[in-house]
């Protein structure tokens, strides 16, 4: 989708200015605000209602400008940067004096990644600084993936969104701290840990829990209204259909294995690759919510590949159970 120069040069006198611009990534859509302005990177948390301790993740033009950004840039963290940059990888880095502490939640410490998409790109050229770019939807909501879910979920609180198209990767990136000796996945996104491995030659580490606070670890998070609801995968039919007969308007993600689909509200085929999964998933759970289910019935993918990042934000949408037991890992 072609954008026009006047509207990169509009938004990036926004940023100048202290605004919020929408702007596309590989990923999902960001809500951006000049990286070096504390005033305007606070209006980023005003507009999602987000809890100010929440870090953010600054976008930078490319890795040859790391430096300008961090404190110390490691070489586990220069060769990720080289493989992986402009892409949806975010690295965790010592906080370089140019980061206020506003970006980062009070931490010492800074997420920056270069996004792939070339709208993104184009407005980081052009702004000639850093921009720091959470999702733009409301806090803990279903992250948007068109512009057309910025401008539902903020409306006027973004003073511009540039429409670069749907999202090709479709979830957020990975984030890995490489702070210390052994680099770690804090959010499993848009580069697998597959990959991770076979660039660093060693195995990579997805730890349940961190100490270093980054965005998406919020108990709830990505979550549509309907309540989410995590089943085995040969369960999705009976538990759907079930709780349509105790009077829920369900929404079902079906797999591909399924044969017969059930009798509920709505229902959502999903794709066998788990690219395409990924890339619809925050459409689907838009979808549901706008037909009315109340409750989405749902399996976790094989966790490998792009399936690690996908059953991570479905574990997120569903939440705590209702009884207090934390959502664990499913047996396949």
């Amino acid at each position: 989708m072609t954008v026009r120069t006047s509207d990169i040069e509009k938004a990036a006198g926004l940023l100048r200015a202290g605004g919020l611009v929408a702007l596309p990534t590989e990923t999902v859509y960001g809500l951006g605000a000049n990286a070096e302005d504390p005033a305007a990177v606070a209006r980023i948390f005003q507009a999602k209602g987000r809890p100010s301790s929440h870090p953010l993740i600054v976008h930078i033009g490319g890795a040859d400008s790391l430096d300008e950004w961090v404190e110390d840039v490691s070489p586990t963290a220069r060769l990720l940067a080289e493989h992986f940059w402009p892409g949806p990888l975010t690295l965790v880095l010592p906080r370089g004096p140019r980061v206020p502490l506003e970006a980062t939640g009070g931490l010492d410490t800074v997420a920056v990644r270069v996004p792939a998409h070339p709208v993104a790109l184009a407005l980081l050229s052009a702004f000639g600084g850093g921009i720091t770019a959470p999702s733009a939807n409301r806090f803990g909501s279903v992250s948007p993936t068109t512009a057309d879910h910025v401008r539902a979920e903020l409306g006027a609180a973004v003073d511009f969104v540039l429409d670069g198209g749907p999202c090709e990767v479709g979830v957020e990136s990975t984030i890995v701290d490489v702070t210390g000796e052994v680099p770690a996945v804090l959010r499993p996104g848009g580069v697998t840990r597959e990959e991770l491995e076979a660039v660093l030659g060693c195995p990579v580490t997805v730890p349940e829990t961190s100490s270093v606070r980054v965005p998406g670890q919020h108990p709830s998070h990505y979550a549509p209204r309907a309540r989410v609801v995590l089943v085995a995968p040969d369960k999705v039919v009976a538990e759907a259909e079930g709780a349509q007969e105790r009077g829920h308007r369900v929404g079902v993600f079906l797999p591909p294995t399924a044969v017969t689909p059930p009798k509920v509200h709505a229902v959502v085929d999903l794709p066998a690759s788990a690219a395409a999964y990924a890339r619809g998933l925050y459409g689907f759970l838009r979808e549901l919510d706008e037909q009315g289910c109340d409750l989405i019935i749902a399996s976790l993918p094989a966790e490998e590949g792009l399936g690690l990042a996908i059953a991570n934000r479905l574990r997120r949408a569903a939440g705590p159970r209702p009884d207090g037991e934390q959502l664990g890992r499913q047996e396949r």
